[in-house]
């Protein structure tokens, strides 16, 4: 068969990739210049490695990423580190879990794994004691997720947490990602995260932009052709499958696999069922913005990735991306990215790189007295409407089948890889998905 895939994220190429092994001819559009969807580099002229707009790592429990990897012969290129994760609490960060960042020593008293929380003074003692009983339960003790969706992930840890490790603990952690919809989530996604992570974190060398363009060209020797900076203005019947019609040309395909968001299917597809359409309209979710900085100096000492309340700061993460890879392969610069979920009405979507500058660099000096707006050398934004999928009570019901109704169109996106959270080895698992599905129905 002739299958089309739009988008070239890691979802797309996976599925592309599966799909061309079944013997199929497969044909990728990407509207961007380069593969990876929301994993996807930049660069600067003084970087040997590009970096992602947004800030990007594996897990050691990632195992469809990790298998894939080897299976285009790119494991040697992944690997692990144990960097410093903390929490900002009373004017300095507290680290949570923690290890060697760039081959240093790490911190004093800070441990691998969820005793490091015994030590974070934020909460009474009890309450760290009952965080870390909670966090083994969620992740050795519960294996079937399904009941927890029909509740809140606020009203399930009221009551087995209590209302001051609520408050100090998971409310600013729904918070940091929901905003106001954080009441809404269910309780299995919260489960996800606790059952899904690790200490230690996994990169690429060369970025995950390196892995995008190894996974595309592993793609592409099975035959797969693709079309980058080919934004797909519309879709058409073509006998019992679909017309891409792209600067590339008219081109039509046995089946078609949309991987995007909701709003996307939607505005290519209009043919859809109403019932169907109005399903997409009920799938929300929160958007991401993210401001990256070159500096000439760090920031923090060892911190990777800094966990920031939202009542005293402008943005929910600090992550200082060169505490985790080495400034050498970036010219010399300390990579730092300020990053948010927020609504994709919020104002950050709105305001100039300029204007964020200016709400984000007073931040960084009550991180760091000693910071000037001197050490800034440059400075990036990116923003996505589409990143965090808002998951509410009994959320399965909500989520649409890979097939749509429509004969031979089929839709993989994030908002589908439920109970688990958004990232790159859950869109390898959704690739390698949809692709069994397609075959099925050939």
């Amino acid at each position: 068969m002739k299958i089309g895939i739009l988008g070239a994220g890691v979802a797309g190429l996976t599925a592309a990739y599966d799909l061309a092994h079944a013997g199929h001819a497969v044909t990728v559009y990407e509207a961007a210049a380069l593969p990876g969807g929301l994993a996807s580099g930049f660069r600067d002229e003084r970087w040997d490695w590009p970096l992602e707009r947004f800030y990007h790592h594996l897990f050691e429990t990632d195992d469809a990423i990790i298998k894939l990897v080897d299976a285009i012969g790119f494991g040697n290129k992944l690997f692990f580190r144990q960097p410093i994760t903390a929490q900002w609490w009373n004017g300095r960060g507290y680290g949570l879990t923690g290890g060697q960042a760039n081959g240093r020593v790490p911190l004093p008293g800070i441990v691998a794994g969820g005793l490091a929380v015994l030590g974070f003074p934020g909460l009474p003692f009890a309450d760290r004691v009952r965080l870390n009983l909670l966090m083994a339960y969620l992740k050795f003790g519960v294996r079937d997720w399904r009941p927890l969706e029909r509740e809140t992930a606020t009203a399930w840890t009221r009551r087995w947490a209590g209302d001051t490790l609520y408050r100090g603990f998971f409310q600013p952690l729904l918070e940091g990602k929901f905003g106001p919809h954080t009441e809404e989530v269910n309780m299995s996604w919260l489960w996800a995260r606790f059952k899904a992570r690790s200490v230690k974190l996994g990169y690429f060398a060369g970025g995950f932009q390196a892995f995008a363009d190894g996974l595309m060209a592993a793609a592409q020797r099975r035959g797969v052709g693709v079309h980058l900076a080919t934004p797909v203005q519309g879709l058409e019947p073509c006998g019992e499958g679909w017309k891409v019609l792209s600067p590339a040309g008219e081109q039509c395909y046995d089946r078609l696999v949309v991987t995007g968001s909701p709003q996307l299917l939607g505005k290519l597809a209009p043919q859809l069922p109403p019932e169907y359409l109005g399903q997409l309209k009920q799938l929300r979710s929160m958007g991401a913005v993210v401001l990256t900085i070159a500096l000439t100096q760090p920031l923090t000492d060892r911190l990777y990735w800094l966990n920031m309340p939202k009542n005293e700061f402008p943005f929910l993460a600090l992550v200082e991306h060169t505490n985790f890879i080495e400034s050498k392969h970036y010219g010399g610069d300390h990579l730092i990215y300020c990053g948010d979920y927020l609504e994709p009405t919020h104002e950050y979507f709105r305001l100039s790189k300029e204007e964020l500058l200016a709400r984000f660099l007073p931040a960084l000096q009550k991180v760091n007295p000693r910071f000037e707006p001197g050490w800034v050398r440059a400075s990036w934004l990116h923003r996505e409407a589409y990143a965090q999928p808002i998951v509410p009570v009994n959320h399965s019901r909500n989520i649409p089948p890979l097939a749509t109704p429509l004969k031979g169109l089929y839709w993989a996106s994030m908002s589908q890889v439920y109970p688990w959270d958004r990232g790159t080895n859950f869109a390898v698992e959704l690739g390698q998905r949809v692709a069994s599905e397609v075959n099925r129905g050939a």
